[in-house]
């Protein structure tokens, strides 16, 4: 299921939403739709780092949730750029931190290094890792 929420005149309240079943190469889709819509905020300085970003946390879904469905959320934001990723699957992701030897949560401390701000938020239904790019 795709949904698109064009983005506002002013660019600045754009909002991109959509929700499938991940595979193997659907980071690749998602970082040209990430890229359009920079392209089109005129934020493409940000591409590279939130390219990445988006891939590692699309990896965690193909990874680690059974059924691989998630929802992906480009916002344009005023102070420039935030991404969700939202599954149905319950529980805590790596803590911000962890020993760089362990053998998960690389991917993690890398949306750390590429981001401005990043975090987990848990529901009822499932979590959200989100992640901030400041303009």
């Amino acid at each position: 299921m795709n949904d698109v929420i064009e983005p506002s005149p002013a660019g600045i309240d754009g909002t991109y939403r959509m929700g499938f079943t991940v595979g193997e190469h659907s980071a690749r889709h998602m970082r040209r739709i990430l890229r359009s819509f920079l392209a089109h905020w005129r934020l493409h300085h940000l591409s590279d780092d939130a390219e990445l970003a988006l891939t590692e946390l699309v990896a965690n879904v193909v990874r680690h949730v059974p059924d691989r469905r998630c929802a992906v959320i480009v916002l344009r934001e005023p102070y420039g750029l935030r991404v969700e990723v939202a599954d149905g699957l319950p529980g805590s992701v790596a803590a911000k931190g962890g020993d760089p030897l362990d053998e998960g949560g690389r991917g993690l401390l890398l949306v750390e290094g590429l981001t401005d701000r990043w975090g987990v938020t848990e529901s009822a239904a499932g979590k959200t890792v989100w992640f901030e790019c400041d303009a």
